[in-house]
């Protein structure tokens, strides 16, 4: 194998030199295209906005002007993304026959499935069921959910230990999947005073995910829930001190009947990634394909769950840095490389949309390639490569562990750069690479390291070093050029798991060892993006493409059900796991 490798060093050094005088990124050109698109006028880039389109179409129109052959449907290639959630007409909340009003006493999550519920309610504490070896734990001991509506409190009963152990499973998501789990008809969530002092309803904010709970979800004051619980003799505060005071549940059944109404309406708006291909010039070699790409979206105007550091200003998030900066080096790059001979390989250049979403963009791209299944090779990532730290004089290259020849190819172009390059081995990351690793595409990463003006209002054009990011520019060409002309393909291998656990917030005790489907594409289950070598899924013969639908019996049906199923789990048990494959249900036992 090593001898294999540098016969391949040879190659790439030799093409090296043949084209190190030819490059010439331009500090200029780079400066041009994040002014444009991080001008105030594009408004921050969301996804599904006009802005947005206007940016892909500058794209478009300069992968033409370059010289590049639109790829999917004239060079866009669209898919849908949630941006917006709005109640519909029909929402009611009756209780004994008294009617409460929408927005003051009541208001449905955002992820509250719509519908119909006639049902008498139970009160089940802070809503946990808990087997665990250091928490033992059951609100719904002694009551029949099945059929009723849950009240749960939100938060748990430590509001004071930053370390509880309550804490992993105290998300709004995890306590539904538990109603749901009990057959509960639906579940109201109340603030208690522990958590917060003030009786506000939660804000409809969108999750940028079209999963729905599954069941209707409500949040209500403390003043609606004490007149549901005014016959019981007790009220929100004093269950609230007493379940806190005692550490252990209080769960009863309420009198009366509740009558509701939910509709919740996702609002949807098409984005697109934008797609050229410059033509590889070898009759074989031309049908492997390298991706070059970064993503151009930004958060608009920032605001709550927006990504935004600074949620409470509502302001133009530029995002000239994050991720102007590495639409710019694309758009250079397609004209840089265009300008010259053309490599063997053909390179297909992507401006990725969503990202900031959850890289759904580059999900959607590689579940639905432009070229045939397999042919893609290699992929590079640049994303934040504008903000050039002179003290440190380094950029970062990851996933140099994702090939075997990748660390070796890096020095050979290094030895006469004004900066040092740090070689991070793993592949997943918190960007549009990490799509492409997870379907064993060897990838490179380029970044200049985080900022305090990272995803702020203050990410704007005229704090970049444009000469730095070229001179960059010009050591990416080199590394393009020599992996789209060297005889064999890198060889992939996996480096760093492909499990994204830390998306969603939860510290997990245990691991299949998978990438999920963070879009929530699949709508039978969570679908498998990716199976780390030696891990449990992969031990127990999970395959990438199997669709997880349930864990013990449990139902999976999205990304969140899937964490909350894991979070319960513990190392050395052995599990069931019923996967669709194909047309086929198959059953797979794993052991933690």
């Amino acid at each position: 194998m090593k001898r294999i490798i540098t016969l391949l060093l040879v190659t790439f050094f030799a093409l090296g030199q043949a084209v190190q005088a030819q490059t010439g990124v331009s500090p200029e050109v780079l400066k041009k295209h994040v002014e444009f698109l991080a001008s105030d006028s594009l408004k921050g880039r969301k996804p599904g906005t006009p802005e947005a389109g206007v940016a892909a179409r500058y794209i478009l129109e300069n992968f033409i002007k370059a010289g590049l052959t639109p790829l999917a449907d004239n060079g866009f290639q669209s898919f849908y993304v949630v941006t917006g959630v709005d109640l519909g007409g029909d929402n009611l909340f009756t209780f004994d026959g008294t009617g409460y009003k929408l927005k003051a006493d009541f208001i449905p999550l955002a992820f509250s499935s719509s519908g119909q519920v006639e049902a008498p309610v139970v009160f089940a504490g802070f809503g946990f069921d808990l087997e665990l070896d250091s928490l033992k734990w059951n609100d719904y001991e002694g009551i029949d959910a099945n059929g009723r509506w849950v009240m749960v409190f939100r938060a748990d009963p430590e509001p004071d230990n930053s370390e509880s152990a309550f804490i992993p499973f105290s998300d709004l998501r995890s306590k539904i999947l538990t109603a749901k789990d009990k057959g509960a008809a639906g579940v109201l969530l109340v603030t208690p005073r522990s958590m917060e002092k003030d009786d506000q309803l939660m804000p409809l904010v969108v999750e940028n995910n079209e999963v729905t709970a599954g069941i209707p979800a409500i949040h209500i004051t403390r003043a609606l829930a004490d007149q549901l619980l005014q016959q019981t003799g007790y009220t929100v505060d004093s269950l609230d001190a007493l379940i806190i005071k005692q550490k252990k549940p209080l769960s009863f059944e309420l009198p009366g009947k509740l009558v509701t109404h939910t509709e919740v309406i996702q609002e949807k708006d098409q984005t697109v990634n934008v797609v050229g291909l410059l033509k590889g010039s070898d009759p074989v070699l031309s049908e492997e394909y390298l991706v070059v790409g970064g993503h151009y979206d930004h958060l608009g105007m920032g605001g709550p769950n927006s990504g935004s550091r600074m949620p409470d200003t509502n302001a133009i998030h530029n995002g000239a840095d994050d991720n102007a900066s590495g639409t710019a080096m694309v758009m250079e790059l397609a004209r840089v490389l265009a300008a010259q001979p053309p490599p063997a390989r053909s390179i297909i250049f992507v401006a990725f949309s969503a990202e900031e979403m959850g890289l759904l963009g580059s999900r959607y791209f590689v579940n639905n390639p432009p070229v045939p299944a397999g042919s893609i090779k290699t992929m590079f990532n640049f994303d934040m490569v504008g903000r050039f730290d002179k003290e440190k004089n380094s950029i970062s290259v990851s996933g140099t562990g994702t090939s075997a020849e990748a660390d070796s190819i890096l020095r050979v172009y290094e030895e006469t750069l004004p900066f040092q390059v740090v070689h991070a081995p793993d592949g997943y990351g918190p960007s549009d690479h990490a799509s492409f690793y997870s379907v064993n595409i060897p990838v490179f990463y380029f970044n200049t390291g985080v900022h305090m003006d990272y995803h702020t209002p203050f990410d704007d054009a005229d704090k970049l070093d444009y000469v730095s990011e070229a001179e960059i520019g010009d050591f990416a060409v080199n590394l393009i050029q020599a992996v789209a002309g060297a005889p064999k393909p890198l060889a992939f291998r996996e480096s760093g798991s492909k499990a994204a656990a830390g998306r969603t917030g939860r510290k997990l005790k245990v691991t299949l060892g998978i990438m999920p489907d963070f879009a929530g594409s699949e709508k039978r289950g969570l679908r498998v993006d990716g199976v780390t070598v030696g891990k449990p899924a992969d031990l127990g013969g999970m395959l990438k493409g199997d669709i997880i639908v349930s864990i013990n019996g449990l139902k999976v049906e999205n990304i969140y059900e899937y964490m909350s199923r894991l979070s319960k789990l513990k190392h050395g048990q052995t599990i069931n796991v019923e996967v669709i494959r194909g047309d086929k249900q198959e059953v797979l036992l794993i052991q933690l």
